[in-house]
């Protein structure tokens, strides 16, 4: 059937009278964001959104068999571009990354520069053709990248440069019936606008004369390209009356004209403006869209599962209002209900030799500065001196994780520190833009608990053993309390509570950090990192 030509205006309107009367019974317009008591998979065949209260920016998913598959922007993070997966879009878990090392993008994504807070990979897409995954990204300095692997688990191919120019963003690649491969993206640097290439069979250059100017208008990114029924559609999102929402614009040709274009959702302020995602065909036949929360907090730019149902031949997103334009919905029966709950991994003993999916360093790390296996059984991270004298942000080998916004989430950290020395501090840290730390400063031989921010810092105790236990707790308002242990039951409260907030366009992280302010001598050794959300 095709849904453009062939929906009649009575299937349109029991098309409404279906979703107000389905998706009504779930949703909640006086939901205040942010004060969610549950989310995700509730165990009864129904979901609530936000399905993952974390840091995932800048989604898009594909169906694969049976099998979902996610990408999500992760800036100056190591290893880059995270790919999460699912059976059933609602229950997520990490699969691994595309980029593992970001001296391939730039020497400033390096611990040697530190130099792309709010920068690095930015949105992209991920595909599958003729038996591969491809991923496809931009960075707003270097310009867009892509990579391939037969399993996104990896590995992956080493990054291709697609095209070396600054000032593109929100890439997307697009592999037609008839063998010929297409690549939208936006050149933001001049008023958005957003062209569509032919590419070289093998997916790795545009053929630059090929280009074509497709659509413009101020902050219109967040493009994909998908044919549905034979007809091409071109989805993006714009930013009109001081807020972003989702457009569509479509065509009998992938090269336009794109005559027709439609509104498929509200700004939606009060809602964080869910914006930019993945349009995906279910299992059930069904349509649905997976996006982030394009207005960023504490927790990032979180991410939501919402129904699509089609009118008119097109896909509008939620709930479809009287004015045919799609709003939030908050809770929805789940696609399929085979697959137990499942979330993103968070706590590590650290018995494998690799680092497990979850983490991600501040920058590309100093390799021979951490090791799993020379005391097997725990993470070992040597200490050197950060680019700028106690400042964290400027401290490589800082090893971070997202954090969640939940009723409550605890996180504790066990370490050895008996091979610490002179000038070193460890333990750990919240930080995005501002910072907070928590851990064991050494000044000679005396050791001391150590409470430290971007603006003060407070001395504690003497610490005697060399083990020492670090907590932090905090809730739906992101306001958290560290507290210490030197035997493991017994907690102390130490230092301000901190908020944690938004920065650089990211969430704020929890980490490990250790370095030395005045030699690159000392290590500690991680036991145990647990994360209960």
């Amino acid at each position: 059937m095709n849904i453009r030509k062939n929906m009649k205006t009575n299937t349109c309107i029991v098309v409404l009278i279906f979703t107000l009367l389905t998706v009504n019974v779930f949703a909640q317009n006086d939901y205040k964001w942010g004060e969610w008591t549950t989310w995700g998979d509730q165990g009864d065949g129904t979901y609530c959104n936000p399905v993952l209260p974390s840091d995932y920016s800048d989604i898009d998913c594909i169906r694969v068999g049976d099998d979902y598959y996610a990408i999500s922007s992760t800036f100056q993070y190591s290893p880059g571009m995270v790919i999460i997966h699912s059976k059933d879009l609602v229950n997520w878990t990490i699969k691994g990354h595309v980029v593992s090392d970001l001296r391939q993008i730039s020497e400033e994504m390096n611990w040697t520069r530190m130099n792309r807070y709010g920068r690095g990979i930015w949105a992209g897409a991920i595909r599958y053709y003729q038996g591969k995954f491809y991923v496809y990204f931009g960075t707003p300095d270097e310009g867009y990248f892509m990579s391939t692997a037969t399993d996104p688990a990896g590995p992956w191919e080493p990054l291709h440069c697609v095209k070396a120019e600054k000032g593109w963003d929100d890439c997307c690649p697009f592999f037609d019936d008839d063998g010929q491969l297409y690549f939208v993206g936006t050149y933001f640097a001049d008023k958005y606008k957003t062209y569509l290439y032919r590419m070289t069979p093998d997916g790795k250059t545009l053929i630059e004369n090929s280009k074509i100017l497709i659509n413009e208008g101020y902050g219109r990114e967040a493009s994909k390209l998908y044919k549905i029924n034979g007809t091409y559609y071109h989805f993006f999102s714009e930013v009109k009356n001081g807020g972003r929402y989702i457009m569509m614009q479509r065509s009998s040709s992938i090269t336009g004209p794109y005559l027709e274009r439609k509104q498929l959702s509200h700004v939606q302020r009060e809602y964080n403006e869910p914006n930019q995602g993945g349009l995906v065909e279910g299992l059930d036949r069904k349509w649905y869209f997976f996006t982030h929360h394009g207005t960023g907090d504490w927790a990032g730019r979180i991410a939501s599962l919402l129904p699509v149902y089609w009118v008119d031949g097109w896909p509008i997103i939620g709930e479809v209002g009287q004015d045919g334009i799609g709003t939030m919905v908050w809770q929805a029966a789940k696609p399929s209900n085979e697959y137990p709950v499942r979330t993103p991994q968070s706590s590590d003993d650290f018995s494998k030799s690799v680092l497990s999916p979850q983490w991600e360093w501040n920058y590309q790390p100093r390799d021979e500065m951490w090791s799993l296996t020379e005391r097997p059984g725990y993470l070992r991270l040597k200490a050197f001196r950060p680019l700028v004298t106690d400042n964290l942000l400027k401290a490589g080998n800082t090893l971070t994780q997202r954090c969640f916004r939940t009723n409550k989430n605890e996180v504790i950290v066990k370490m050895n520190i008996e091979g610490m020395v002179d000038g070193q501090k460890a333990g750990l840290c919240h930080y995005s833009k501002s910072y907070a730390m928590v851990g064991v400063r050494q000044s000679g031989k005396d050791r001391n608990l150590e409470f430290q921010t971007n603006k003060e810092k407070i001395t504690g105790p003497v610490i005697k053993g060399n083990k020492v236990w670090i907590k932090s707790v905090w809730g739906l308002d992101g306001k958290s309390q560290f507290s210490y242990s030197t035997d493991g039951r017994k907690f102390t409260p130490f230092g301000e509570v901190y908020q944690l907030e938004w920065g650089y366009y990211r969430g704020s992280r929890i980490g490990i950090y250790c370095f030395n302010n005045i030699a690159d001598a000392g290590y500690i050794d991680v036991d145990e990192f647990i994360y209960l959300y």
